[in-house]
């Protein structure tokens, strides 16, 4: 099989899985009650998303500009801010961490420097995994909705502790990879594993463990720097926006729901399973949400509203990608025109 078919293959597959997720999620929706619910929604909320969504990408334009400062680029926050856009107009298209591969192409082409952009990348993704994850993880522990979605189960304790273990080998691991007193014995404990899955996944493997072991010479307050802004764009933006996004189509549900529901959802559209995260949002805020006495109707909505800001910052991206591209072409005719004026 030609790399051109896998891919058409691995599309296909994603396509399939979305259009899957989206049938049963349909499936669970009342079509009287949507047109309710869309009647009854307000959508000044919606607004807010929008408003929401665009700062928490000015945030994480910050942010990127601090790490890559770090490894010797300097990119203006107004030029990350459009990378950012354009990575969410091809996120409509390339699933998961791989519409990431844009951005990383647009810094690379302005900064000369790809294996330091890379680095910094994968550093930002790093942290706002372990972030979403703990928060995630604590947010379980207190929330506890084993009750809930298994009433007739008498291991209600079961859920917190294996929260509880998770939470702290994460956290220990993640001290361990990126402190500068581990020396490198982090890259070598895991090298092993990697090695169990074949060369090819062995080298890319060991590649992005060299590359953010770069980063444990940053110090502890460049990381505790980066963990707090991180906290302030995912987490606690990323919980408002799913806030505001449900507020506009009237639930009202445990703030702690919400927390693990986000992280949840940040981190399975990680994985290249469907297209735009369509299908794997929509199933698990309506599952999910039901349990909690949410109709199913109100939390389509919910996640329409919350899809339509994606698509908002798509368009921005879009309307980046096309001024650039008129810039470019521009450029490229520079050096015609002063033999073209000596013509005239």
């Amino acid at each position: 099989m030609t790399i051109r078919s896998r891919q058409i293959a691995k599309l296909l597959i994603r396509v399939a899985v979305t259009t899957g997720l989206l049938l049963w999620v349909f499936s669970q929706i009342d079509l009287g009650q949507f047109r309710q619910a869309l009647q009854a929604a307000r959508w000044q909320y919606l607004i807010a998303t929008w408003g929401l969504t665009a700062l928490l990408f000015w945030i994480r334009s910050v942010k990127m500009k601090y790490v890559l400062e770090k490894q010797d680029c300097n990119v203006a926050i107004g030029t990350l801010f459009g990378a950012t856009a354009v990575t969410a107009l091809y996120s409509m298209i390339m699933p998961g961490m791989l519409s990431t591969g844009v951005k990383w192409y647009i810094l690379k082409r302005i900064t000369g420097k790809g294996s330091n952009v890379f680095s910094s990348m994968l550093y930002n993704q790093l942290v706002t995994m372990i972030v979403m994850t703990v928060f995630g993880l604590a947010a379980l522990i207190i929330a506890n909705p084993t009750p809930l979605l298994l009433p007739d189960s008498h291991n209600t304790w079961l859920l917190p502790v294996v929260c509880g273990v998770l939470l702290t080998l994460t956290v220990f691991f993640s001290a361990l990879l990126l402190s500068r007193r581990s020396d490198g014995r982090m890259v070598k404990v895991l090298d092993g594993p990697l090695r169990l899955f074949g060369p090819k996944i062995h080298d890319k493997g060991r590649e992005v463990l060299d590359q953010i072991a770069g980063f444990q010479t940053a110090g502890l307050g460049f990381h505790t720097a980066f963990v707090a802004a991180t906290a302030v764009d995912t987490l606690i933006g990323g919980v408002a926006t799913y806030v505001l996004a449900a507020r506009g189509a009237n639930i009202a549900a445990p703030l702690g729901v919400f927390v693990w529901l986000c992280a949840a959802i940040y981190i399975l559209g990680r994985l290249p399973i469907s297209v735009a995260n369509l299908g794997v949002r929509e199933s698990l805020l309506v599952w999910l949400l039901s349990v909690y006495g949410v109709e199913k109707s109100a939390a389509m909505l919910t996640s329409m509203i919350l899809f339509s800001s994606l698509v908002a910052m798509a368009v921005v991206g879009a309307m980046y990608q096309l001024s650039w591209a008129v810039s470019a072409k521009k450029k490229a005719r520079l050096p015609d025109e002063p033999a073209e004026q000596k013509d005239t």
